[in-house]
């Protein structure tokens, strides 16, 4: 692996030009990066998921009623969003507890959109089982926050080992409890 900037390398993957190795950010590793760095690395060497965890089950029934008929699914090269009737993206997540990692998903779709398709759009982040909806836009700011989330994500999967377990709020309704504590 060369010592190439990650961004540099995920926008050449992006566009079907991998200088050296292909890297890859989808944006539930963003997602992740934000939340836990270990549930990170698990995701990057493909472990599944408990697909029975009450939290995963009740994420996937909002997500699939949300907006019925006035969304629509979009994949994108390493990125899959759903596109609102109004042409904004919008990322849905049945509650607003861990809103600074959703937040940090949708820019990087919207991040994505802007420097590998060349399309500027606006977000929004919703909850819908809370009657709640935020407006998102990307900003220089907010780009330099994504641009250096994927220089972190790089750092984490590139390491043989995960990181060590550190024990949060919200570990038990985590999908990967069974790698971390048992």
């Amino acid at each position: 692996m060369t010592d190439t900037d990650p961004v540099i390398r995920l926008l050449e993957t992006a566009r079907g030009n991998p200088i050296d190795e292909p890297f890859r950010v989808t944006g539930v590793m963003m997602q992740y990066y934000h939340v836990c760095k270990r549930e990170l690395w698990f995701e990057s060497r493909n472990l599944e998921i408990d697909r029975e965890n009450p939290t995963v089950v009740r994420g996937t029934r909002v997500d699939d009623t949300a907006y019925g008929e006035k969304r629509r699914n979009l994949h994108l090269g390493m990125i899959a969003l759903d596109l609102l009737e109004d042409g904004r993206i919008v990322e849905v997540k049945p509650s607003s507890a861990l809103t600074e990692p959703a937040r940090m998903q949708l820019l990087y779709y919207l991040w994505y959109l802007e420097h590998v398709a060349e399309i500027q759009k606006d977000g929004v982040l919703a909850h819908p089982r809370e009657r709640k909806r935020e407006s998102v836009e990307l900003t220089d700011e907010r780009t330099e926050k994504v641009e250096n989330a994927i220089r972190g994500i790089h750092d984490v999967v590139a390491q043989e080992t995960p990181p060590s377990a550190k024990e949060k709020s919200f570990c038990d309704s985590c999908a990967y409890y069974d790698f971390c504590w048992c």
